[in-house]
């Protein structure tokens, strides 16, 4: 049977059969009614219009029809009926067709120039094709569509991602503003922190915060947050490690922006005087990662990116983060504060909601670190992602000493005993699975400071409340239920939207919101909150 599509609606329908002829059998054709131009023109019209979309609802009831025919042969009683064998016919030339069409290959221009619907059927009327040739083309008009639909979701993730990784213009400008002030301000340049307290920087009855940071607005946050919902804010001390380039404009945030009760140390790396021996394992750990780094990134260069789980976490892996040398010092903390036995370390996308005060007085039991390591959703639930997620299970040196389905415990929130950190050899077993990565291709992990981590801190992490600490907030579409984010003594912007970015998610963005100094004239005229 053919089935052909013209521009005045269906021209024609030939049922051939074997042995069937056309001969004097055949009944006489019925008289036909003749009509006015006028009358035959609007009739066409819109017959060129609904006649395409008529033929496909009829394509899917016909489909439909047959699946419960052959289900249920007294389900389809009526269709018989009213349907005749003309009908019977023309479902099963569909049917096969569009089965054709689904199991058939097509070649790359099969789809040709189409790019719309109208466009097909105007092609097909014209053209005078049949059934086969419709459901072929129509495979390859939507195949085409999809392939479309995809690169435009790799470009959006890919764009999402590189947003991440930006500096919004009004942070920058913040930055340049301060660093002018801290020139030609002599308050801006003044000591923190005063004479009077310097005694309070290792006194053990003092509660110390550490953060590691280059983000001057980040860091005013977790301390606005911090003081603001403490009990006892005048026993806070707080120790904020910067880069050179950022220490003049984060020096004098804090020395014109002063915190009462509480107080602020500022110290840029360039101040400390390392060892050389301590200075050449910092380089060497630096250029480590950086390998794993571009070796990442070339593998991902040299393969068609689809948009999957996978690349998704391997543009995450690939942040510049990953080699923020803030980041990676986090294995020196002993010895940034040597003269410390007891701190609690805060990320700089955190905020702190409720006083924190008691982590000081939690027993880890001997262990280094006390952090976050089930969930609040329950048991078999991880708060962050599994080892899996990390760590390349393919190898064997990681298949034989790891978990895959295990939880990671979270960095952001903790608790450090350095007192018994310094008893332990977590630095050196660090370096040591630095330097065996090198050594098995830089395969090992993903880029970051978290893999090695997990490693060297192995039987010395202490599990803390989940509700110390809840993350994963720097996603696209947090999962955390608002209940839980709200009952959180801290929250930790975890993942690429971070707060201060315009990607950030609304839902959450708030709460971070709530905590800048908006009355700041620096803020106000680098318009930083939008």
């Amino acid at each position: 049977m053919r089935f052909y599509i013209s521009t005045t609606g269906i021209k024609r329908l030939t049922i051939a059969s074997a042995g069937a002829g056309s001969g004097k059998g055949s009944p006489a054709p019925a008289s036909v009614r003749r009509f006015s131009g006028r009358t035959l023109f609007p009739i066409v019209l819109v017959l060129a219009l609904l006649l395409p979309f008529l033929f496909v609802r009829i394509a899917f009831i016909v489909l439909d029809s047959a699946a419960a025919c052959s289900s249920s042969p007294a389900g389809c009683i009526g269709w018989r009926f009213f349907s005749g064998s003309d009908a019977s016919v023309l479902r099963e030339e569909l049917t096969r067709a569009l089965l054709e069409a689904k199991d058939g290959n097509m070649d790359d221009n099969e789809g040709g120039g189409i790019e719309s619907f109208n466009q097909l059927v105007q092609e097909m009327t014209l053209k005078q094709q049949d059934v086969k040739a419709f459901a072929f083309r129509t495979k390859a008009m939507l195949s085409k569509m999809e392939h479309k639909v995809q690169s435009a979701r790799q470009r959006e993730s890919i764009y999402w991602h590189l947003a991440s990784h930006g500096v919004p213009k009004g942070v920058h400008c913040l930055c340049l503003k301060l660093a002018e002030e801290y020139a030609v301000n002599a308050r801006a340049r003044s000591r923190l922190p005063s004479p009077e307290y310097v005694s309070q920087l290792s006194d053990p009855s003092f509660h110390h915060l550490v953060l590691l940071t280059d983000n001057v607005l980040a860091a005013s946050v977790v301390v606005s947050s911090t003081v603001q919902n403490s009990a006892n804010p005048e026993k806070l001390i707080f120790h904020i490690i910067t880069d050179k380039k950022t220490y003049t404009p984060m020096h004098a945030w804090f020395a014109t922006n002063s915190i009462k009760s509480a107080v602020v140390e500022v110290k840029g790396l360039h101040q400390y005087d390392w060892s050389q021996e301590l200075n050449f394992a910092v380089k060497d750990m630096l250029e480590i990662h950086r390998s794993i780094w571009r070796h990442y990134y070339n593998d991902l260069k040299q393969h068609d990116f689809e948009f999957d789980e996978e690349h998704k976490r391997y543009l995450e892996a690939l942040s510049p983060s990953s080699l923020s040398l803030m980041n990676l010092l986090r294995i020196y903390i002993p010895e940034l504060f040597p003269d410390l036995n007891k701190i609690v370390f805060l990320e700089d996308d955190v905020v702190v909601q409720h006083d924190i005060s008691a982590l000081w007085e939690l027993d880890l039991s001997g262990n280094v670190v006390g952090a976050v390591v089930n969930s609040w959703c329950g048991e078999n639930c991880c708060p962050g992602r599994k080892y899996k997620d990390y760590f390349n299970f393919s190898h064997p040196i990681i298949s034989s000493n790891f978990v895959h389905d295990r939880c990671m415990w979270l960095y952001g929130v903790n608790v450090f005993d350095l007192e018994a950190w310094r008893r332990t050899t977590i630095t050196e077993t660090y370096h040591q699975w630095l330097k065996r990565s090198q050594q098995s291709g830089l395969n090992l992990w993903s880029p970051g400071v978290k893999p090695p981590a997990l490693i060297a801190f192995e039987g010395h992490v202490h599990p803390i409340d989940p509700l110390w600490h809840v993350a994963e907030l720097g996603h696209r579409f947090p999962e955390v239920p608002l209940e839980i984010v709200e009952a959180a003594a801290v929250i930790h912007f975890s993942g690429p939207a971070k707060p201060w970015l315009e990607i950030g998610s609304p839902e959450v963005r708030g709460l971070w919101k709530r905590y800048v100094n908006c009355s700041n004239k620096f803020i106000r005229r680098c318009k930083v909150i939008w």
